[in-house]
C-alpha cells in the first residue's frame, strides 16, 4: 500500500512539473526577438495566438504557433462571415518535401476545401513560417481590418501530400478550433 502511494505522489509530482513547465504565450520568446504585447492560449490542439494590434493603421501583426510533427501542417485564420471553417479566410504552413516551410493564404469554402494558394479578402503581407521545438508557427501582418471582434478558427491536420495539407481529423478538439477574439483586448 505504502509503494501504491509513493507511486501516486510520485506521478502527480511528475505531471505538475510537466504542467508548470509548458510553454504559455505567456512565457514564449520567440527567436527573432519580437515582443507581443497580446496572446491568448487556444483551448484546444496545444495552439497560442499572439498579436500585437496597430491602431493607427488598423493591422494586427500575429504570430499563430500549434505542436506538429514535420510532416504535417497547420492553419489559423478569420472567419468575417460566420464561427465555423466555411467562410474562414486562412493561413497555412508545412515543411516541403526540401525541408523549408512554405506559409501561404487560402479561402475554406466547404468542408474539403482545395486548400491550394489563394488571396484573402483583406491584405495579408510579411507572411512566413517556421518550425522550431516540435512546434510551426506562422506570422503575418493582416489589414487594414474594421475594428471588433472576429470570428477565428485554427487547426492542425498529419498529413501533406503533393504540396497540399490532407484534411484533418473530424471528431473531438479539431472540431472545436473556433472562437472569438477582440484584438483590441
Amino acid at each position: 500500500m505504502a509503494i501504491t502511494k509513493a507511486i501516486l505522489i510520485l506521478c502527480t509530482i511528475a505531471s505538475l512539473s510537466l504542467i508548470s513547465s509548458a510553454k504559455t504565450c505567456k512565457n514564449y520568446e520567440f527567436s527573432d526577438k519580437t515582443d507581443f504585447k497580446s496572446c491568448t492560449d487556444l483551448p484546444v490542439l496545444q495552439a497560442h495566438l499572439h498579436w500585437n494590434y496597430n491602431s493607427d493603421a488598423g493591422t494586427v501583426h500575429i504570430a499563430y504557433r500549434a505542436k506538429q510533427t514535420p510532416r504535417g501542417w497547420i492553419a489559423w485564420g478569420i472567419n468575417p462571415t460566420g464561427n465555423g471553417m466555411i467562410g474562414t479566410q486562412a493561413l497555412v504552413a508545412f515543411q516541403n518535401h526540401k525541408g523549408k516551410m512554405k506559409a501561404y493564404t487560402t479561402q475554406i469554402n466547404s468542408y474539403n476545401p482545395d486548400m491550394k494558394s489563394q488571396p484573402l479578402s483583406f491584405p495579408v503581407s510579411e507572411l512566413s513560417a517556421q518550425y522550431s521545438n516540435d512546434e510551426m508557427i506562422i506570422s503575418a501582418v493582416l489589414g487594414p481590418l474594421s475594428n471588433g471582434t472576429y470570428n477565428i478558427v485554427w487547426q492542425a491536420g498529419n498529413a501533406v501530400s503533393n504540396g497540399i495539407p490532407q484534411s484533418h481529423p473530424h471528431f473531438g478538439p479539431y472540431l472545436r478550433s473556433t472562437g472569438t477574439l477582440d484584438f483590441l483586448s
